[in-house]
């Protein structure tokens, strides 16, 4: 890497508390013109705060920012935006009803004609970064009617056309596939090549080590650790995260399913027009089942069309023999079906709500005061809430604290706990670890081995072959909206789940 002997921006014992809290704690950092920066740490350790202070969406409580040796002041996101730094935020920031085009153009001059906007020229500047990119689908199509990794690759070309000196990446590949990830990371060390900073905040490690010229491990709002390309490898870095090493074998998984007995819940034929087809499957008691395969092969339209979120052209469903007709989300829950969705933020969270109203939300009925009054026991919610925070190891000031200002991880946490109640019988989590930490991701994977034990049925939709294959019991791939084969005991490798995401069917 060249770069300055100077650095290019340069943060000074910066601090921020939240409700009492410090989410950061004096901290210095440098970052210079050409680098790829790994920022890494546990959710809560203050990495999202840090970058919110630079892009002007939180005011820090000390500290100063200098810019190629001059203080400059970020008091709102057009300062930012002034002194060249770009970010893309892991919950995306998009206009739902605009098409590509004019979200890439959002709030970045255009070219005119005759005092009115050259569409013409603009679609040419935006059809030139979406090569670069590598985007495939029709930029005259609506935001809304994207994929997530389609929208993660319309954030990342309006960067690059805002040609900013500094972007901020927080989680890029956590809903990419493996071919998508690779050109994110072509694209990412492009730009550094052209001299522009790219401060890369990811928990996948092996692409943090592999990207990042220099690292620094947030713990607990302090800078705990910096180091140089090749100077760290993944099970010092995971310990500099954490604080002490974590196991990495493959974690224990159930040796008593039956698969000759009843399943506990099944599918057969199912179809939603082109996005699912004609699939079946089969979940047993005691058994983690998995679905693999890209972006786009049908996984979380298959979830939601169980949950009742969208509606099946032909197919049935049955949970432990009997019919189940979901023709809402409301009728799922009551047949005891349940979903943690992919997209926390924006599907699963009432983020203006507090900790407690998320987590109780489905349970609501248990706790009422009178059974047939539609009145909780506040203090019998408070307690329930309090339990989960402590069972799920939640960081949190206090359960009255709006979920919005928890760390993604912690929020995530939040979600799952709203659906630990007695009466669910079936779970689907649709990408549970994605943006959660090391630490964080194992603790989620306890919780859902935990519930397999106990007799509920859960299925794991997940992106990350090493979390599928280090996780289930089985693991169906799916291929363009159909089941492309299913892979069992000592078949479920990673290897084997990419491959057959992409190739012909491995025997089971």
């Amino acid at each position: 890497m060249e770069k300055d002997t100077s650095a290019w921006l340069q943060v000074k014992g910066l601090s921020k508390h939240f409700a009492g809290v410090a989410a950061l704690s004096a901290v210095d950092l440098d970052i210079y013109r050409g680098e790829v920066h790994g920022l890494v740490g546990a959710n809560g350790s203050g990495k999202s705060t840090f970058i919110r202070s630079l892009a002007g969406v939180v005011a820090p409580d000390q500290g100063v920012i200098s810019l190629e040796n001059k203080e400059i002041d970020v008091n709102s996101p057009r300062d930012a935006e002034k002194a060249g730094f770009a970010f893309i935020h892991q919950e995306l920031n998009l206009v739902p009803y605009f098409n590509s085009i004019e979200n890439i153009l959002l709030g970045v001059p255009k070219p005119t004609r005759a005092g009115f906007i050259d569409w013409k020229r603009s679609t040419k500047i935006v059809e030139e970064v979406a090569e670069r990119v590598g985007i495939n689908f029709s930029l005259t199509k609506r935001v809304d009617e994207l994929s997530v990794a389609e929208r993660w690759l319309v954030m990342i070309s309006k960067a690059l056309v805002y040609k900013a000196d500094m972007i901020a990446m927080d989680e890029p590949t956590a809903s990419l596939s493996d071919v998508e990830s690779k050109r994110l990371f072509e694209v990412v060390r492009s730009l550094a090549a052209s001299g522009v900073a790219v401060l890369y905040v990811s928990h996948r490690l092996d692409e943090v080590l592999d990207l990042s010229d220099r690292i620094t491990v947030f713990r607990d709002g302090h800078v705990i650790k910096r180091a140089m390309r090749g100077s760290l490898d993944k099970p010092g870095l995971i310990n500099a995260i954490v604080g002490r090493d974590i196991l990495s074998g493959p974690e224990e998984k159930s040796e008593s399913i039956d698969l000759g007995s009843e399943p506990i819940f099944e599918a057969k034929g199912v179809t939603r027009a082109n996005a699912v087809r004609n699939v079946s499957f089969q979940l047993f008691k005691g058994e983690v089942l998995g679905f693999g395969g890209v972006i786009g092969a049908g996984r979380t339209e298959l979830a939601r069309i169980a949950f009742g979120a969208d509606k099946m052209d032909s197919g049935s469903f049955t949970l432990h023999g009997r019919p189940v007709v979901s023709k809402s989300s409301s009728a799922a829950i009551a047949h005891g079906i349940g979903l943690i969705p992919e997209e926390r933020r924006a599907e699963g969270l009432m983020l203006n709500k507090s900790i407690d109203y998320n987590m109780n939300i489905v349970a609501m009925r248990s706790l009422r005061k009178v059974s047939w009054l539609p009145f909780s026991n506040k203090k019998k919610a408070k307690a329930r809430s309090l339990r989960l925070v402590k069972e799920l190891g939640i960081k949190i000031s206090d359960v009255s604290q709006p979920v919005s200002e928890l760390s993604g991880g912690n929020q995530q946490k939040v979600l799952i706990g709203r659906w630990l109640v007695p009466e669910m019988k079936v779970l689907f989590f649709d990408e549970p670890s994605r943006g959660v930490d090391v630490g964080a991701r194992q603790e989620i994977h306890q919780v859902i081995r935990n519930l397999s034990d106990s007799g509920v049925g859960t299925i794991v939709i997940s992106s990350d072959a090493e979390e599928l294959a280090a996780l289930c019991d089985r693991v169906i791939v799916m291929r363009e909206g159909r089941v492309n084969g299913m892979i069992s005991g000592s078949n479920v490798t990673e290897q084997n789940i990419i491959e057959l995401g992409y190739h012909h069917s491995v025997s089971n």
